[in-house]
């Protein structure tokens, strides 16, 4: 999951990036990002939009992988990293220390894989 992670972090940030398919795509939005990561890792089979991952997985704050999302933004924290595309300049996603967006409203429903 993070080497997929890794290998999309040099693309730019593109609203609707990532929902076709889990081919590779010129281009990621945050729920796009997200999906194409957690696919990597074998936690879903199609992409969700930033309000799907209000209801994805198992509510709460999980042990290596946690999401937030709601109508507007979503992020995850995977391995106490920020998986993220805000606080970017609008360059796409990448990895931050902290484990706060900086969307505003931030992002809420917390949910996690089962077991993770």
């Amino acid at each position: 999951m993070i080497e997929a992670a890794n290998s999309i972090v040099d693309k730019p940030y593109l609203w609707g990036g990532g929902h076709a398919s889990f081919e590779e795509d010129s281009g990621y939005d945050c729920s796009g990002a997200m999906s194409y990561a957690l696919n990597a890792g074998g936690f879903m089979e199609s992409p969700l939009d930033s309000t799907g991952f209000t209801y994805w997985g198992e509510p709460g704050v999980g042990n290596w992988i946690t999401t937030y999302g709601n109508s507007g933004h979503a992020y995850a924290v995977i391995a106490g990293l920020r998986w993220d595309t805000s606080d970017t300049g609008g360059t796409g996603v990448s990895w931050h220390t902290g484990t706060t967006s900086f969307q505003s409203p931030p992002p809420s429903s917390p949910r996690h894989p089962a077991g993770f």
